[in-house]
C-alpha cells in the first residue's frame, strides 16, 4: 500500500491577519433619519416660541353709520314713536269713555228754554189765606174746653168702659172730670200716641174698637 506524501511545510515569512470590512447597514440610516424627523418639530416649536412676542390688544374700531342708513334709522324711530302714541291715546280713550257715559247718564236731558212772556203790568197780589194750625194729635182732636155732639158721644162711650167714667155727665162739655176719665183710659190701656187727657186719633181708635157703633144710646 503506498504511503501519502508529506504535507508541505509553510514558507517562512510574516503572518497575514484577516482584514474585516465594515459596511453601513441600511437599517441604521433609516433609524437616524427617523430620529431627525422626530426632533425637527420640537426644534421648530422652540424656535417659534422664542421668536413670538405678545402683542397688546387692539381696541375695536367703531365705524360711523353709513350715510344711507340714517333715513332708515329715522324712519324706524318715527314708526316706533307713532305706535307708542297710538297705544297711549287708545288707553286714555278707554279710561275716559266710562266717565263720559256716567256723566251723560247723570245729566238730565236738555230742555229748551221757555220764551219769556211780554212784559205786562204786574197783577195784583192776592192776600195770603190764613194758615190753619194742624193739631199734632189729629184733625178731630177734642180737649178740655170743647163742646158739642162729639164731646157727648165721647162721654157716652166712656160710660160703657168699666170704672173709667163712672157716673159721668153727658152734657157735651169737655170739663175736668172728662179730662181725668180720658187720661185714666189712656193709662189703663197703654195708649201713648196722644197727649194725656186729650182725645186724639190714637185714643179715638182704641175707644171705638172697644165700643161698637151700635152701642150709642
Amino acid at each position: 500500500m503506498p504511503t501519502p506524501p508529506d504535507p508541505e511545510r509553510p514558507r517562512p515569512g510574516p503572518v497575514l491577519e484577516p482584514v474585516r470590512v465594515l459596511r453601513p447597514r441600511r437599517l441604521d440610516g433609516l433609524a437616524e433619519l427617523m430620529r431627525e424627523m422626530e426632533s425637527a418639530p420640537a426644534r421648530a416649536a422652540h424656535a417659534d416660541e422664542a421668536e413670538t412676542q405678545e402683542l397688546p390688544p387692539v381696541p375695536p374700531v367703531r365705524t360711523p353709520p353709513h350715510a344711507n342708513d340714517r333715513p332708515r334709522v329715522l324712519r324706524r324711530t318715527a314708526v316706533a314713536g307713532a305706535v307708542a302714541a297710538a297705544a297711549l291715546l287708545g288707553f286714555g280713550c278707554a279710561l275716559l269713555l266710562p266717565g263720559r257715559e256716567q256723566a251723560a247718564a247723570a245729566v238730565p236731558p236738555h230742555r229748551p228754554a221757555a220764551t219769556a212772556p211780554p212784559a205786562t203790568a204786574p197783577a195784583p197780589t192776592a192776600s195770603p189765606a190764613p194758615a190753619t194750625a194742624t193739631d199734632p194729635d189729629g184733625p178731630g182732636t177734642l180737649r178740655q174746653g170743647d163742646t158739642g155732639p162729639g164731646v157727648a158721644e165721647l162721654q157716652k162711650r166712656l160710660l160703657r168702659i168699666p170704672d173709667v167714667y163712672r157716673d159721668g155727665s153727658t152734657s157735651g162739655t169737655y170739663d175736668a172730670g172728662l179730662t181725668a176719665a180720658v187720661a185714666r183710659f189712656q193709662l189703663w190701656y197703654g195708649i201713648s200716641g196722644d197727649e194725656t187727657g186729650v182725645y186724639g186719633d190714637d185714643t179715638r181708635r182704641a175707644l171705638e174698637s172697644r165700643t161698637g157703633p151700635g152701642d150709642d144710646s
